[in-house]
Order: C-alpha cells, then structure tokens, then sequence
C-alpha cells in the first residue's frame, strides 16, 4: 500500500497528549499579534519573534518556534530510523502562520506560534475532513504522539496532515526556561479551557453541559456559544462566571 493511500483514522490515537488549549499558548509565550484574519501573517510580538529560527530539519526545511523545531529534529531522526519509505517522501506545507483556525473567527491556529506543522507525502496533502487519512501518516503518527506532538487526526473535524506541539509539552519548555520568561513557568502549570480552544476536552465539557440543559453541537470547538453555556451553569451552581473551565468548574460539571 503507497504511503498516501486513504485509510480510516485509527481507533487509538493522541494516547497520552491533547492539543494545547489557547490559554496555555498565551500564558506562556503571549498573543502572536494583536489583529488576526484568515490569512497568513508574521508574529509581530517580540517575545515570539526572537524565538523564532529558519532551519533545515532532516528533510524539511521549517520556520518555526525554536523549542519546536528541535523537537521536530528529534522526532524526524526516529522516523528516518523506523521508517526510511516515509521519511524519504515528505514534505510540509508550512509551520508559521499566525492566522485563525481554519472557519473560525476566534479560534487562533497554533501556527500563529509556529508550534504545528502541516505534512505532505510525495507532494499530496491530506484532504481535511474527508475522514480517511494517508497511510504514511498512520505509520509515523505515533513517534510524532511520543514525543509530544497531539496528531490533527484527532480533532472533530479530520486535519490528518496536522500535528502540533502538545499542551504538556509546551508547558514542560515553560518549565525548563526554554521560552526565554522564567516567569511564565508559573503559567505552566494552570490547566484551563477557554474560548478559542478545541479538540476532545472540549467536546467532553459540551457533551457534560448539556447533560446539564445546555443544547450544544457537540463539535470540540470553544466558540461563544460554549462560552456562553459555561457561564450560565457557573452561574447556577455559584461560581464565578468567568466562562473559563478550571477545577472548580470542572469538578461541578462531573461530579
């Protein structure tokens, strides 16, 4: 079977690593920039621009935060390692690009921060959506969830050549003062979801709001609606109605 045969998604992917929520992002490295549109545009905040390298990694060549990058390097060796057929077919199809999420208006990419990649196989780009993914990308996809990277595959809606930095391996730079802020460190350890966030933890707190009384699409992305509906259970159950799932929210929506 070619590497960019379509196949199912796997039934077991993204053990052990979620994607990183938007609060995690702008606690510890801060806003890319102050105006976002559906285009691609350069980080124009200082604390990002001066983490940004241009590089050859392996076989790609990538612009990117530079933690990312070398985490990338690591991950590109095992793969070459494990498999040659792969390594020697891919391509990307960028890594910085501070835009929003593809269809949203307040959802920033994690692009933006140049902690994601998008791959090619022999020049094809996984079709997002489609629910099938190339073949080449369910070989590597776990060396990428190894080392800490959260496989697009995984979110609502199919983004198969995507993979991004997780949310702990980014907290995990914050801590060992990769990020060039040891004070963000602290930042590191908040486990919040807010809106602009996506992925399965989202898609859990809606599933859980709505066994609540919420009427939710269930579609793992933080938009103003979920905002809305996390607001108004805190609000019932005397919390503070910031619209910010924390423990204490958490723990009310569960229990």
């Amino acid at each position: 079977m070619s590497n960019t045969a379509l196949v199912p998604i796997p039934s077991h992917i993204n053990r052990n690593v979620s994607a990183a929520r938007q609060q995690t992002m702008l606690a510890v490295l801060g806003n890319p920039r102050a105006v976002y549109s559906s285009e691609c545009q350069n980080p124009t905040a200082p604390q990002i621009s001066e983490l940004i390298v241009h590089e050859q990694v392996g076989c790609l060549k990538v612009r990117g935060l530079r933690p990312a990058v070398e985490s990338l390097r690591q991950v590109l060796g095992k793969i070459e390692q494990a498999h040659p057929d792969v390594y020697s077919a891919l391509g990307h199809a960028g890594m910085l690009c501070a835009r929003f999420v593809r269809n949203s208006t307040t959802a920033v990419s994690n692009h933006s921060w140049g902690t994601a990649i998008d791959l090619t196989l022999d020049g094809v780009l996984d079709i997002r959506g489609d629910g099938r993914v190339q073949q080449g990308l369910v070989k590597i996809a776990p060396i990428f969830n190894d080392g800490g990277w959260f496989w697009g595959a995984g979110f609502r809606t199919e983004d198969a050549m995507h993979f991004e930095c997780s949310d702990d391996l980014v907290r995990s730079w914050a801590v060992d003062g990769k990020l060039g802020n040891p004070a963000r460190a602290a930042a590191a350890t908040a486990s919040l979801l807010s809106l602009g966030d996506r992925g399965p933890d989202v898609a859990k707190v809606q599933t859980a709001l709505n066994r609540n009384g919420s009427q939710l699409l269930v579609d793992g992305e933080f938009g103003r609606n979920t905002l809305a509906a996390v607001m108004a259970f805190q609000a019932s159950r005397h919390l503070v109605a910031d619209g910010v799932v924390g423990e204490k929210t958490l723990a009310a929506l569960f229990s």
